[in-house]
């Protein structure tokens, strides 16, 4: 080493010491998971959705939505979401999404609510 390097104590950093991956002391059995999952899901929920998504169910379109209910995109837009139906926006002009689960919840909620017979 130079005098400079010497002289702060440095190990690295001279231009004659620089060797590749030698100076930097990697260890091939450092990289990469030791023991890696390939599903990390449990073997009876193959097939279905993660754990996470099962409470809100799939996404829905507008139009998936008017037909679970059984009327129109119009009315959807026009009614049922400022009636709070629930839903997600990205942007204020962005395209809506729904969620199964949530529209059936919402519809359930208030049929209670005015009185109605649920099934």
């Amino acid at each position: 080493m130079n005098a400079r390097h010497e002289a702060e104590g440095l190990k690295y950093g001279g231009p004659e010491t620089a060797k590749g991956t030698e100076t930097l002391e990697f260890s091939t059995s450092g990289l990469g998971q030791r023991n890696p999952q390939h599903c990390p899901y449990p073997a009876e929920a193959e097939g279905s959705a993660p754990p996470e998504c099962a409470p809100l169910g799939e996404p829905l379109s507008i139009d998936e939505v008017a037909e679970l209910l059984g009327c129109s995109p119009w009315t959807v837009r026009q009614r049922y979401l400022r009636q709070g139906l629930p839903h997600l926006q990205a942007r204020p002009r962005g395209k809506l999404v729904f969620f199964r689960e949530q529209v059936i919840d919402w519809t359930l909620k208030r049929q209670r609510q005015k009185g109605g017979l649920l099934k």
